[in-house]
Order: structure tokens, then sequence, then C-alpha cells
């Protein structure tokens, strides 16, 4: 059993993006510039926007965190994104998920402009997505094609289960796992909670991608033997023997699946330091393409 570390390839991908800006120096081009907008206190989404920020640092992008109060309008935040979307210094930007009940997520997704998108949300980068025409591809699942490009993970012609329609993971992967591509190629079937005789599909699969959102959901009887696994899901689950009184773990149970995988991500350190890596690369590109 090989274990798909994402926390070295991630590093990998950082240092390689980190020798492509040296080289823009040089050159005297302007360096990509990050910016996300974080708005209110989530625990969660603090981390996360400050791991980009440091992932910024560490390769020598600019970034910029606009960080708002619980309380700001929709019409402000709206304003803000405007600005974003004719500042020329910024490249690419982020609005970080989940948002305040009070605000209408998708009218805010749908005001980022589609060049400066590289989360890949935007409708017009989604289309292109399942067109298979250059976009920004959506961070986690671009890193998990990455992951298993890198690891030279068989996929083409192989039975592909994705758990989960979410349009951040569930459906985009299963958009691009079928398309013909290195890490794709594949026969893809999407699962969800409403799928019947879902053991039996799962038995079936060659790869899996656990996005279900239900913590260790996936156990050992619901897979055979040489499979592929990709672990998606982070839950914080009680735990009294740690100093936190939690541990993390994903949607699938990794001590019985782990038996049984070829290979497997685990969690935390799989796919979660790969959608930064692969944000990092989508704001290269769009710097690329301004400066075109």
């Amino acid at each position: 059993m090989t274990i798909l570390d994402g926390k070295k390839v991630s590093n990998d991908i950082k240092d390689e993006i980190a020798e492509h800006v040296k080289s823009m120096v040089t050159k005297g081009e302007k360096v990509p510039h990050l910016a996300a907008i974080l708005v209110g206190t989530d625990g969660a989404s603090m981390t996360y926007v400050n791991a980009k920020v440091k992932a910024c640092q560490r390769i020598g992008f600019k970034s910029t965190l606009i960080d708002l109060p619980e309380y700001t309008s929709e019409e402000e935040l709206l304003e803000k994104i405007h600005g974003l979307n004719t500042n020329n210094d910024i490249d690419g930007f982020i609005v970080q998920l989940p948002l305040p009940e009070h605000i209408d997520e998708q009218k805010v997704l749908m005001a980022v402009h589609p060049d400066k998108d590289v989360d890949g949300f935007h409708p017009t980068n989604v289309g292109k997505m399942a067109l298979d025409l250059p976009t920004f591809l959506p961070a986690t699942p671009y890193g998990i094609l990455e992951l298993l490009e890198r690891y030279q993970v068989e996929t083409s012609g192989k039975n592909v289960v994705v758990m989960g329609r979410s349009h951040i993971v569930g459906r985009p992967m299963s958009i691009l796992m079928s398309q013909k591509r290195k890490a794709g190629d594949a026969t893809v079937t999407v699962v969800h909670s409403r799928s019947k005789n879902l053991t039996d599909i799962t038995r079936n699969a060659d790869i899996i991608v656990a996005a279900i959102g239900i913590s260790e959901f996936l156990t050992g009887d619901m897979v055979k033997e040489d499979v592929v696994i990709i672990d998606v899901g982070i839950t914080r689950v009680p735990d009294a023997t740690k100093k936190t009184g939690y541990r993390l773990a994903g949607d699938v149970h990794f001590e019985s699946v782990s038996k049984k995988a070829s290979y497997i991500t685990p969690v935390p350190g799989g796919v979660g330091p790969m959608t930064i890596a692969m944000l990092l690369k989508n704001t290269l590109l769009a710097r690329e393409r301004h400066q075109q």
C-alpha cells in the first residue's frame, strides 16, 4: 500500500512555482498577486486563508487579505469584489466559503470576474471545464488529478466511483475523470445519499473519490482489493486521548480500508495541501494570461 502524500507533492509544486517566480523577477516581470476575501470569524476558514497567505509568502507571490466582519452586508461585499475585478494589480482572488447566512453565495460567486476566478467556481469557467477548454480548474479536483498523475496511478478505462455531487468537488471530479486526459479517460459513476445498492457499486470500483461529507463512512467491507482511495473529507471527531479532545478524520475509515488499498490519501496531509498548491498554480496561470 502506497500513501499518496499530498503534503510532499504540494511542496514540490510550490518549489516549482517559486523557481518560476524567481525567473519572472530576474526578467523584471510583475509577480503574481493573489487576494482573498474573508467574511466573519469561522475558525476553519481563517486557518485556510492564513495557510494561503503563508504559501504566497513562501513562493514569492504578493498577497492581500481583505478581512470583513460577520455583519458585512451583501452590497458591501459585492462592492469589494467589484474593486478587485477592476484592480489591474490583482491577478486572481477568492471569496472564502462558507459566507454568513444573510449573503447569497451564488450571487457573490457570479460577481467574481471569470478571468480572476482562480477557484474555478464561476459558471463561465465551469462551462469551459465541462467542454474541456482551457480554464481555471476547481482547486480540489485539480489537486486530485495532479496527485494521481505524479504517482502514475493508471486511470484510463478504470471504474471510478465519485461519492458526493457537490459543485466544488463531486460534480467537477466526475467530469474531469471522464475526459481524455492523463489522469482521466475513466468510466465514472456518481453516488450520493439517494443511491441504492451503494456497497455493490463501491465494491466494483478501481478508484474511489470519497467526498460525501460523512466521517469514516467508507469502510473496508465496501471496497475490493487493490482499490485506489482518494479521501476528500475532513471532520473533527471526539477523541479523549488527544490534547485537543478531537482528531481529524476523513470520509474513509482509514484503518480498515488501507488494508485493501493499493494507494490511499491520508487525512490530514492528503488532498488538503494539494488544494492550496493548485490555487497557486491557477494564480500563476492568471498572471501569465494577463501578461499576454
